[in-house]
């Protein structure tokens, strides 16, 4: 298991300029993959590497109700980037004076004893305010940002990772692990229980505080299984109502440290917004998927014809995810239970399997050559040859030239095709295009003692070097 990735929480008030920095920040230094066009998806989780340093951004605001009050959105965003960031950024807007809702997030934030770093956004404008201004919010760091103009971006990056550690592996074990994931109220704890209850063999239950994941290990079929639940997470006696109370960082670090999530859905309130962008999130991480439809047995008049018409709507809502199988299941009548556990053995050992690289490269120039790539008028991607660099999730490095001008649906094609290919059902499966003209302009220019033209170089370079599977 890869060791745990620390979270940096931007919080701020409303139009400080929290997304664009997030966007900056990701963007610049090209997000492990790239986001790809026609999701549906929200920016609210991004992977940065820097200088040997990997953490997961997060814009806490990206999942909250924007029309919820500040009082209730803010609370809940500082609280929840208290308990569980390791670096909390503060954002103001610098043409404003500090005001009081600027004051109790700096104060919750400082009470946190998390580190606290301060950025005064848009300080390219004239009517931005000397960083004197904001000393009173008692926040020692502070960094001029401009999202707008990219400045002061690296100084904040500098900053995160003279506090994080660098980036190591643990020792890999072999135990599964699977996260519940969902809004409020869709049957998370009951199935978490119903889960744990059908093995005998519980090894550990460790009760978690009611802000906690609550974790229990079971075995089943000679694997070692542990089950991550995100619905103790919530202070009691507090009204859950919609996305406002929805833990975002719990789940985020349930989704990380999980190889395959459980997207539960209530069959009483399907396809909502929230969850199609918690699907996106859990393929941006690289994780396996089953998408569960919870409280099967509250639906009066099931026969075959009901769930055959529920599916196709469902995969309409979760079409950039067509991977992922879907199941529904009872809690209460036990229908399906036993199955997730199987499923999860399949997917995680789709996610392992290997590949063979001529039948790869067989399979590349045939999609090639039924559907060549489009290009501009006298430019024209080649595609030369494909490996797959990693599992879990599998990953495929396709080299060639001109391979900036390959369009995403273009990519969706080449993985339509590896699909049918190899059997991953399940899981996303992620690709890297290395454009060889590029490489080696930048080798030149290196050693003619000049930047490489494209931030992409490292990426390249990296990718270049990772171990290549026969």
């Amino acid at each position: 298991m890869a060791s745990k990735l620390p979270t940096v929480a931007i919080i701020g008030q409303a139009n400080v300029g929290k997304s664009s920095l997030f966007n900056r920040m990701v963007r610049a230094q090209q997000a492990i993959v790239a986001r790809e066009a026609g999701t549906t998806r929200d920016n609210v989780l991004g992977r940065v590497e820097y200088k040997h340093h990997q953490f997961w951004l997060v814009d806490t605001a990206g999942l909250k109700d924007p029309n919820d009050e500040f009082e209730a959105s803010i609370q809940e965003q500082i609280t929840e980037a208290a308990d569980v960031a390791d670096v909390i950024l503060v954002v103001v807007d610098s043409t404003q004076y500090a005001s009081d809702e600027d004051r109790i997030v700096a104060k919750k934030a400082l009470k946190s004893k998390k580190p606290v770093i301060l950025l005064t956004n848009k300080a390219d404008l004239k009517t931005s305010l000397p960083n004197e201004e904001y000393r009173r919010l008692g926040i020692k760091s502070i960094i001029r940002t401009s999202a707008e103009h990219n400045s002061g971006i690296t100084d904040v990056l500098d900053e995160i990772v003279e506090i994080i550690p660098a980036k190591s592996e643990e020792e890999a074990d072999e135990i599964l692990r699977i996260a519940l994931i969902g809004r409020p109220n869709v049957g998370k704890s009951y199935l978490f229980n119903t889960l744990a209850g059908k093995q005998q063999a519980i090894v550990a239950n460790i009760a978690g505080t009611t802000r906690d994941v609550n974790r229990v290990s079971v075995r089943y079929s000679t694997r070692d299984l542990e089950i991550l639940d995100t619905a103790g997470m919530r202070k009691p006696g507090k009204q859950e109502v919609g996305i406002e109370k929805f833990s975002v960082l719990r789940t985020l670090q349930a989704i990380e440290e999980a190889d395959i999530c459980f997207l539960l859905m209530d069959v009483n309130e399907l396809n909502t917004q929230l969850d199609q962008r918690l699907a996106g999130i859990i393929d941006e991480a690289g994780k396996g998927m089953v998408i569960v439809v919870s409280k099967w047995d509250s639906v009066q008049d099931k026969d075959a014809y009901t769930r055959d018409a529920l599916a196709p709507s469902i995969a309409r809502t979760f079409k950039f995810t067509p991977w992922a199988p879907l199941i529904f299941t009872s809690s209460v009548t036990g229908q399906n239970v036993t199955k997730l556990f199987d499923l999860a053995l399949d997917i995680d050992a789709r996610r392992k399997q290997e590949t063979k690289t001529r039948v790869l490269n067989d399979m590349l120039q045939n999609a090639v050559q039924k559907h060549p790539p489009a290009g501009l008028k006298n430019t024209h991607p080649k595609l030369r040859y494909m490996v797959q660099t990693d599992t879990a999730p599998p990953w495929f490095v396709i080299h060639g030239s001109n391979l900036k001008f390959v369009h995403w649906s273009y990519k969706r094609y080449l993985e339509k095709q590896l699909r049918e290919t190899y059997n991953y059902a399940g899981t996303p499966i992620k690709f890297s295009f290395l454009d060889e003209k590029q490489i080696k302009a930048n080798k030149e220019r290196i050693a003619q003692g000049k930047e490489p033209v494209t931030k992409k170089y490292k990426q390249a370079k990296e990718a270049e070097k990772a171990p290549k599977k026969s």
